[in-house]
């Protein structure tokens, strides 16, 4: 395991063009989604889209650099949606463990928060995303399963879902 100083905190909107720096590269570049930062206008504004209604984002740091995401709708109803999960290609795989650490901070958050049940949409081609969460618990389910309340994006086309016991 690489010693590494890895700091998971809440981020704010003085981060956002670091987190718009991380995460549309990913999605464009590396992933082809096409989508952009018109598309994700939350990104511009983080306290308000996350924070301010109960949510939060969370930023993971190496050496104070911004280098993994992760973020957190609450939707009301004791379930939330997860959103902007994001780890620089570099710093993914089980060597750093930083996704899984976003991950463990935000249903940590969730308990605390009395929140039972994790929605998530991501894109089918995110093959290795699709594995992290199903190790990590999460259930496919099909679009016509998502509680009417669940904010979904329109580039999202594979969803999941997560019972907390609390």
């Amino acid at each position: 395991m690489n010693t590494i100083n890895l700091t998971i905190a809440p981020i704010f909107n003085d981060d956002c063009t670091e987190i718009i720096d991380l995460i549309l590269p990913i999605q464009q570049i590396e992933f082809n989604v096409p989508i952009t930062i018109e598309g994700q206008p939350d990104l511009l504004d983080i306290e308000s889209n996350y924070q301010q209604g109960g949510g939060n984002f969370w930023g993971a740091k190496i050496d104070g650099k911004l280098v993994g995401t992760i973020a957190l709708i609450n939707t009301g109803h004791n379930a939330c949606a997860l959103r902007k999960m994001f780890v620089k290609k570099e710093f993914r795989g089980k060597e750093y463990g930083i996704a899984q650490k976003l991950l463990e901070t935000l249903l940590t958050f969730c308990r605390a928060q009395h929140i039972t049940d994790v929605y998530l949409g991501t894109v089918d081609i995110l093959k290795a995303a699709h594995r992290f969460y199903e190790k990590n618990d999460f259930n496919s389910i099909a679009v016509a399963d998502l509680p009417a309340y669940f904010p979904r994006m329109m580039a999202d086309n594979k969803f999941y879902h997560l019972h907390l016991s609390i």
